[in-house]
């Protein structure tokens, strides 16, 4: 029976993980870790939860020894948009920290998730259907922490036959958790103010094309990944994983369809538009539906009326929205 580290488990991605991971392998199966405590109550107490450190390897080894786990989900990391105010920071997390997380992962011998990211990818890659293997030259500190991840965890697989797997996640869409400073939060923030005001203000041009995908894709795809046959891994890291593309204005067109009263106008971000303009307009995820038989079930019709529906449900619950919201890598 799997016993699942997860570190980052307070974050974007891992606060929905921890709960799918429970309710698929059980409670006392699924370990929640990160540097703070949870805030939500169901996260915190309906299962394990350790502090743990990345950047300690003692607090890792401690951990390991108590929990006994066979598969780990490294989470923690700096995103983009906070990566380059911070980028001492963004690497100390996403590469020192994935590389104590490998060493413990080779130690007692688990397989282990990497999450890597569009945020690889740079200005000379194709920009339209991006292929799986191409150029990687990004001029981001995130995209470089990613690419550096991605090249880790493949020369772990291939020098010590270490189980290691990922996905490049586009952009990705939740209501659940505030963000941790990615450049594609926009979408997320334009439904909250959408339901709330009826207008918004957005930091990316309106012609800004970008992948995104639904959490609860993300999540599916990460969990079906891990349970995949090793056998017909051709890549085994960074698959390319998309559901939707879209643009600040036709999101803005999707939500009239439901607020035909909603206004939307800009305010360009420089540092964020130029993180946007570095990544690609649509990935190629044909390699991720061809070794594991990835399918996304989330299209940006769906997405929009189940997210209208979940905001105006957290609102409703929780009243003004809190700082930040949530959104991408």
């Amino acid at each position: 029976m799997k016993k699942i580290l997860i570190t980052g488990a307070v974050g974007q991605i891992g606060s929905e993980l921890t709960v799918a991971l429970r309710k698929r392998y059980g409670d006392e199966k699924v370990i929640a870790t990160d540097i703070r405590m949870p805030a939500d109550k169901d996260l915190r107490d309906s299962g394990p939860f350790e502090f743990l450190d990345c950047l300690d390897p003692n607090h890792i080894t401690r951990v390991m020894q108590i929990h006994k786990a066979d598969t780990i989900y490294h989470l923690a990391a700096v995103l983009s948009a906070v990566g380059e105010t911070k980028p001492n920071q963004a690497w100390k997390i996403n590469v020192n920290g994935l590389y104590n997380i490998l060493e413990a992962a080779r130690q007692y011998r688990c397989a282990l998730f990497f999450p890597s990211s569009i945020g690889a990818f740079g200005k000379s890659t194709p920009k339209d259907n991006t292929p799986q293997d191409t150029i990687q030259r990004p001029d981001t500190i995130y995209g470089v922490t990613k690419v550096a991840g991605e090249l880790l965890c493949d020369y772990y697989h291939k020098r010590f036959n270490l189980d290691t797997r990922g996905l490049r996640f586009p952009g990705l869409i939740s209501y659940e958790t505030e963000p941790g400073g990615g450049t594609t939060d926009y979408a997320v923030e334009m439904f909250f103010e959408a339901i709330k005001h009826k207008k918004y203000t957005c930091y990316l041009k309106a012609d800004t094309s970008l992948d995104m995908m639904y959490m609860p894709d993300a999540i599916r795809a990460m969990i079906e990944l891990m349970e995949a046959d090793a056998s017909r891994l051709v890549h085994r890291n960074a698959f390319n994983v998309t559901a939707m593309n879209f643009t600040p204005e036709r999101l803005a067109d999707e939500i009239r369809k439901h607020i035909p009263e909603f206004v939307i106008d800009y305010k360009v971000d420089a540092t964020k538009q130029a993180i946007a303009d570095s990544w690609p307009n649509y990935m190629d995820d044909s390699a991720a539906r061809e070794e594991w038989g990835w399918k996304p079930q989330y299209d940006i019709e769906s997405m929009t009326k189940v997210m209208l529906d979940k905001v105006s449900d957290y609102i409703n619950r929780n009243g003004a929205l809190k700082s930040n919201l949530r959104g991408d890598r």
